[in-house]
């Protein structure tokens, strides 16, 4: 009698320690479940404020803040220095442009200045809620455009970091120069597009052209200046796809960047094994544009850095339109048969109707006049 109540006990015993085993097994299938599509194939691009509390004392590690003097509002990550982004933009009168990257030479040397080495570990921050990383991704395409093989961009800046806990200082550290030079063969001067490569190469199925401005600028709804206050031409390079930048956002109020699943939906129809050229209005969306697209494992991708400035100057006589183009296909990026990326009609921003599949160039277009 004994013997059969234990082993009745021993019984309930194993039932609940299988019970208990299966709850936690479902539980880890569900954690993992839910992760599913929130890891970046280049996942090393992006930094959360629990992983800088974790390393912000590594030796090799570079914390720097890039906004603008005015906005910082004395209250920095302990440790950061402040190296603006509009260091790096300079504006060409002559070309009635402004925010124009200063180029290769002087990026080095305001690097150096600001005590980054070439082989640094280099946090970039901004604020989200002035900047939404728009000037973080600035200074991660210069890095990536000089070959820098670690940096990071830190999700929501200052703000994601006070909002983690984290404290902050009045004041940046001050480093000492270095010497920052990059190997020729190492600088990718391929991620800087210029208007004489794109202008050859728009009809050229290999080359993905990305408008991440708001849709009204690129249908041409919304006239913008130029640097001495004329109107810039309406429209967009000629193919280009549109998707605002602020739509890799979860939502506009916090401003972190959306999972990888719902990136790849984002850019459904957009081919990884090819080339993407990203613009905007002056170079700083684009670059947030061409942030997300390597995040998301895209290596080919370039930015068109003077983008409208340049390209709907009425000094150039480079070709625009007005009419929208459709990505056709729903695989996403980073699956193993991306879509086939093609115009799937053109829409006129004023009917709304699309016209027949590869309606011809000529559609939607506007004077390519100076």
């Amino acid at each position: 009698m004994f013997k059969e109540k234990e082993d009745k006990e021993m019984k309930i015993k194993m039932i609940r320690y299988v019970a208990i085993v299966a709850v936690l097994l479902l539980g880890l299938y569900w954690s993992l479940a839910s992760a599913a599509g929130k890891d970046y194939p280049n996942a090393h691009f992006l930094a959360t404020a629990a992983w800088l509390k974790a390393h912000k004392n590594d030796a090799s590690l570079v914390i720097v803040d890039v906004r603008a003097d005015k906005d910082v509002a004395g209250k920095l990550i302990p440790g950061a220095i402040s190296m603006s982004w509009e260091l790096f933009q300079q504006a060409d009168t002559a070309n009635n442009m402004g925010e124009v990257f200063v180029g290769i030479a002087r990026a080095q040397q305001l690097l150096g200045e600001h005590g980054i080495a070439r082989n640094d570990t280099v946090i970039l921050y901004d604020s989200a809620k002035s900047d939404g990383g728009a000037t973080s991704s600035s200074l991660f395409w210069v890095l990536d455009l000089l070959g820098h093989k670690k940096m990071k961009v830190l999700e929501r800046g200052i703000d994601g970091w006070i909002d983690a806990g984290g404290e902050t200082v009045a004041t940046p550290r001050k480093p000492e120069a270095v010497l920052y030079q990059a190997p020729a063969d190492e600088i990718d001067l391929r991620k800087w597009a210029k208007a004489d490569y794109l202008l050859p190469r728009l009809a050229d199925p290999y080359y993905q052209i990305l408008d991440v401005r708001t849709r009204d600028e690129y249908l041409g709804e919304m006239p913008k200046p130029a640097l001495d206050g004329t109107v810039l031409k309406l429209g967009h390079v000629p193919s280009a796809y549109n998707s605002d930048y602020t739509l890799n956002w979860n939502n506009p109020e916090s401003k972190a960047i959306k999972p990888y699943e719902a990136l790849q939906k984002l850019y459904s129809g957009f081919d990884p094994g090819r080339s993407v050229i990203t613009y905007c209005q002056s170079g700083r969306r684009g670059s947030f544009g061409y942030f997300i697209l390597r995040l998301m494992g895209f290596e080919d991708v370039m930015l068109y850095d003077p983008s409208w400035m340049e390209w709907g100057n009425k000094r150039f006589y480079y070709p625009v339109e007005t009419a929208e183009n459709v990505i056709s296909g729903a695989s996403l990026p980073g699956t193993t048969s991306p879509a086939t990326l093609k115009p799937q009609g053109k829409t006129t921003p004023k009917s709304g109707a699309a016209a027949p599949s590869g309606g011809g160039t000529k559609s939607g277009y506007v004077s390519c006049g100076g």
